[in-house]
């Protein structure tokens, strides 16, 4: 397998954006917590009605919130990161990687022609897109990449 022919050709959708986990931009720092703890996920989009307005991440509760000594109870709209870089779940794997390294986001919003959310891809994704292409180096890896065993294994 070519993995550079196949990030031009392989398409967002291919990745399973997981589905997309949204709040309303009035709702509260505290509510937009409880969805991502809930749902495991690492990110809210922030939609007003059908539009995404926003993305809050991990990172921002920890940089806009809590590092600012700011209320859980503020609305999420204050702390969002907002008009977030997005993704078209035809657009090739390489895109998004491209959007990712180059903004250093963990998260895109996947989002149709209308501009509505239908998911949200993951460094996770990527990474596990990336085994799928090197299944033997990457299984055979010691736990510990540092441990180099002294002696032979085996008869």
């Amino acid at each position: 397998m070519d993995l550079a022919r196949n990030l031009k050709i392989d398409s967002v959708s291919r990745l399973q954006p997981t589905p997309p986990r949204q709040v309303q931009p009035q709702q509260t720092v505290a509510e937009a917590v409880l969805v991502m703890r809930q749902s495991n996920v690492g990110c809210v989009l922030i939609c007003a009605g059908m539009q995404l307005v926003g993305i809050f991440t991990e990172r921002d509760l920890v940089r806009r919130v809590l590092a600012e000594g700011k209320r859980l109870t503020l609305p999420v709209e204050q702390c969002m990161t907002p008009h977030p870089v997005t993704v078209h779940p035809k657009d090739p794997i390489s895109t998004a990687v491209r959007r990712m390294v180059e903004g250093g986001y963990r998260h895109l919003p996947v989002v149709n022609d209308k501009g509505c959310p239908v998911g949200v891809l993951s460094v996770k994704r990527i990474v596990h897109y990336l085994v799928e292409h090197f299944p033997a180096t990457i299984y055979n890896l010691p736990p510990d990449p540092g441990t180099v065993p002294q002696e032979r294994e085996g008869a």
